[in-house]
């Protein structure tokens, strides 16, 4: 499944925190900073860009997926 090009980091965040249990917990400079407890701690950095590049946005999946235990193209099903 292809990356979305126009996708920014405010939206992805809202998306993360809706539907994969995420919160934001702090924000430095223009990097926002959410945290899930479920299944297991994790802590993700989204920079605040309005368009994520490719490298980055699929590095933000990668780790989301890992953490959830989840594949990669049922988090991008919900963007």
């Amino acid at each position: 499944m292809k990356l979305p090009r126009d996708l920014g980091g405010v939206e992805l965040a809202r998306l993360l925190c809706k539907h994969f249990g995420y919160r934001q917990v702090n924000q430095e400079g223009s990097h926002m900073i959410l945290q899930t407890d479920a299944p297991r701690s994790h802590r993700l950095s989204v920079p605040a860009h309005p368009v994520l590049r490719p490298g980055t946005l699929n590095a933000i999946l990668r780790a989301v997926a890992d953490a959830k235990g989840i594949a990669k193209e049922d988090i991008l099903r919900h963007l």
